[in-house]
């Protein structure tokens, strides 16, 4: 098994938004806003190289809004979802399988692209089996007034309507090497990859631990649509990671790929953060 860290650029988000009811005194200090109260975050995916198959783990916002849109987000950084797989050697053709953690916007942007001629979206990975699940489908695609601005119809039914789209359903997975974790609290069934390298697991943490900065159990995203079942997903999993010695991959922190944790008088804390390469 090879696994590449996939950067498809950064892009802001309120302050605010991303710390739910903890202070700005506090959450200031580890990812500073900028005049109107927007913290820089990081959009990362993962490539899994295992037994044949090419996986990818989200694919971050994509290119195809309007200007008006990114405007909203300040899209920045030179690295994209295509520029990264090719420096990884490979083409988007290549790609067997894109496991979708959720069908918010800056985790399935990237799954459609349009034709050349932009009449037409289609899957961004035409060889792809795009993975989701049927209760997060449904959830995503009848959204709740409270996600609707989250869930654009245009990054997800056209992999319905090409035919590319199939179900995990719970306790299951397609993959020799990757299981998963079902949780509710930012939405509905959000799916947890754990991939199985080398006799350690890598918990990819999505929304339930966007960044490192999160890993206190109150610090908890205003974006979610259950927080205190939000505090009681991520305190399990993060007391199995403690207890199992699992590494935690986060998708949005701006500075760092990964971490371990450990146990401490007061609480659970970081032991260690880096790159993904210093941990395996």
């Amino acid at each position: 098994m090879k696994l590449n860290i996939i950067e498809t650029g950064y892009f802001k988000l309120d302050g605010g938004a991303m710390f739910g009811v903890v202070p700005k005194t506090l959450w200031n200090r580890h990812n500073p806003a900028d005049e109107n109260n927007r913290c820089t975050w990081a959009m990362r995916c993962l490539l899994v190289e295992d037994e044949g198959k090419l996986i990818l783990i989200d694919t971050g916002l994509g290119d195809k809004q309007d200007p008006k849109f990114f405007s909203h987000y300040d899209l920045h950084g030179d690295a994209t979802l295509f520029s990264s797989i090719t420096k990884c050697g490979y083409r988007p053709e290549d790609i067997t399988d894109v496991i979708l953690t959720h069908l918010h916007f800056d985790h399935a942007g990237g799954a459609v692209i349009y034709n050349p001629d932009r009449t037409k979206l289609l899957p961004a990975f035409p060889n792809a089996v795009y993975w989701s699940n049927e209760s997060h489908w449904n959830w995503a695609v009848n959204p709740n007034p409270r996600e609707k601005a989250s869930f654009f119809k245009e990054n997800i039914i056209p992999l319905q309507d090409s035919g590319s789209l199939r179900f995990i359903e719970k306790g299951t997975s397609p993959f020799a090497s990757i299981d998963f974790i079902h949780v509710d609290g930012h939405t509905e069934q959000m799916m947890l990859p754990v991939i199985r390298y080398n006799n350690q697991k890598i918990i990819y943490a999505a929304d339930l631990v966007p960044s490192s900065f999160h890993i206190a159990l109150p610090w908890v995203m205003g974006y979610d649509v259950r927080p205190l079942l939000t505090m009681q997903e991520k305190e399990q999993v993060l007391k199995t990671a403690i207890k199992e010695n699992h590494i935690l991959l986060f998708e949005h922190d701006p500075f760092y790929e990964a971490a371990v944790l450990e146990q401490s008088e007061k609480g659970i804390v970081i032991r260690r953060r880096g790159a993904l390469s210093d941990f395996i």
